[in-house]
């Protein structure tokens, strides 16, 4: 018996939901990213082979750079907003909802406290222009830094209830006697558990 011999078709495969997922994706993934903020100085870590992440939450970071200069910082916004608050307790200062807003856009700031308004009115381009934040002053006659720590601490246990982290980034060129200042900040304030941020080494 003869054998049906079937026409073979030219297979052809459509793309058209392929194509609409991919730019669902790709429309999800522009809209849901964040813009990552400027820095205020450039810091080049020290290098390590240690490879332990800093929490995603309930962080606080102070920054040394450019000849001691010191920066602090607060992850959350919600805690950003506490903790100016408490600063305006501290030294008599207000501040407007407004002001409270755009503070709880900075991942970073470093200005004495007479400043804090003027450096808030900025624009984020004129704020990180060289010269404009002269670091947050820290030594024995005018220690600011530890109070932002604590009003920092104060704040995340209002807000989160939770301890606060702290971690310290330090450029490699810094001298050690200004990383010891902050450390002994730190530990002033019972808090003896923090992380040194570094750069990744090769092996």
């Amino acid at each position: 018996m003869a054998k049906v011999k079937m026409s073979k078709k030219a297979t052809a495969v459509d793309m058209t939901a392929m194509c609409d997922v991919a730019f669902l994706l790709l429309t999800f993934f522009i809209l849901t990213a964040t813009a990552k903020q400027p820095e205020i100085v450039p810091v080049e870590t020290p290098a390590s082979t240690v490879q332990v992440k800093l929490p995603d939450t309930d962080l606080a970071i102070i920054t040394i750079a450019d000849g001691g200069k010191v920066f602090f910082g607060v992850k959350a916004a919600d805690v950003r907003i506490k903790t100016l608050e408490l600063i305006g307790e501290e030294y008599n200062l207000s501040f407007t909802d407004e002001e409270k807003k755009r503070f709880s856009l900075m991942e970073e700031f470093g200005v004495p406290v007479n400043q804090l308004n003027g450096l808030i009115k900025l624009s984020s381009t004129d704020r990180n222009k060289e010269g404009v934040q002269t670091g947050i002053p820290h030594d024995s006659l005018d220690n600011q830094l530890t109070v932002w720590v604590k009003a920092a601490r104060n704040a995340n246990a209002e807000v989160n209830e939770k301890q606060l982290n702290f971690a310290i980034k330090g450029d490699a060129k810094e001298q050690y006697p200004e990383i010891k200042k902050i450390i002994d900040i730190l530990q002033d304030q019972k808090v003896n558990k923090f992380n040194l941020v570094t750069g990744l080494r090769g092996e």
